[in-house]
């Protein structure tokens, strides 16, 4: 994918052309397909602001946002179908945009991640402190498309099954958005690397890990959603699928750095992504383990450290 990089870094239009042409593409993609076409479309984003700077990479950001909502309008044939491309693309991208500014500056791959966690915290908090019933807003939203199930279809039990999700739907649509963010900008950083830093992505990968103090913070916030109830325990929870996906990047990092010092790494290594992927119920695991990180400092195995010092 290291030519899609080149051809973004080519000049302004074309960044604005991919980002724009792939968000628009994949309003029609089929939804196991979409979230890579559009993490790609982040990542150019986030490219361009990583290696240009936050005012070109704005300029590229609302250049493809307005080019992705003409087409959406004249697609449609609907002028309002323009305003709610603009509301959309400018949620999906400026987030990205933000974090990558984060990067830019600090040089701090650990921090980013953490700034991006905490932006999606805040955001979790906010429509909690917004809506006095999160849960009910959900139901709402998916009340149209329990409607539309054909008869079938046991629309009781979907209902019931809503009703239980909508509890957590806060959670977990802030901690999709947020993996989408993240690979992207980590995609955008590979790119980055291979184009002016051969290995450099790698270095900052194998290195991630947070401090104790968030990781109590963590423990806290989970221990809350426990032994709390009501609002309280439904925002601590909601906030720990967050924490989750912080600890479960963090914890392949380790786990990365781990086999890749021992003999088979070449082999494990693979086959740790490839388990992530196919077997789900690893990840807790792997999150776990980048939690434990925090005090332990896995990495700082004679055989892994000998691996990266070689």
């Amino acid at each position: 994918m290291s030519f899609l990089a080149a051809f973004i870094m080519k000049g302004r239009m074309q960044a604005i052309t991919l980002a724009s042409v792939l968000a628009f593409v994949s309003l029609f993609m089929h939804p196991l397909i979409k979230p890579f076409v559009i993490i790609v479309s982040f990542a150019a984003i986030a490219l361009v602001t990583l290696r240009k700077g936050a005012l070109e990479g704005s300029y590229v950001l609302f250049s493809a946002t307005a080019v992705t909502a003409v087409l959406a309008a004249l697609l449609s044939g609907q002028a309002d179908f323009f305003w709610l491309m603009i509301v959309s693309c400018l949620t999906m991208w400026l987030p990205v945009w933000l974090v990558s500014m984060v990067l830019r500056e600090t040089r701090h791959l650990s921090l980013t991640v953490e700034v991006a966690i905490l932006m999606a915290a805040l955001i979790v908090i906010g429509f909690y402190l917004y809506a006095t019933e999160p849960a009910l807003v959900w139901q709402q939203m998916f009340a149209p498309w329990l409607a539309m199930l054909p008869e079938n279809v046991p629309v009781e039990e979907m209902r019931n099954w809503i009703n239980m999700v909508s509890h957590y739907m806060t959670g977990i649509f802030a901690a999709s958005t947020l993996c989408a963010v993240l690979f992207s900008l980590f995609l955008a950083r590979w790119w980055q690397s291979v184009l002016y830093n051969p290995d450099g992505f790698r270095q900052e990968f194998v290195s991630l890990r947070t401090g104790s103090r968030l990781a109590i913070v963590s423990i806290m916030v989970i221990v809350v959603a426990e032994l709390a109830s009501g609002w309280l325990s439904e925002l601590a929870w909601n906030l720990t699928i967050l924490l989750f996906v912080l600890y479960l990047f963090i914890g392949t990092s380790v786990l990365h750095t781990v086999f890749s010092g021992m003999q088979q790494g070449k082999y494990l290594v693979p086959m740790l992504y490839i388990t992530l992927f196919l077997v789900p119920h690893i990840m807790l695991p792997v999150a776990l383990v980048g939690l434990c990180d925090a005090w332990l400092n896995l990495r700082k195995i004679p055989s892994t450290t000998n691996h990266l010092n070689s």
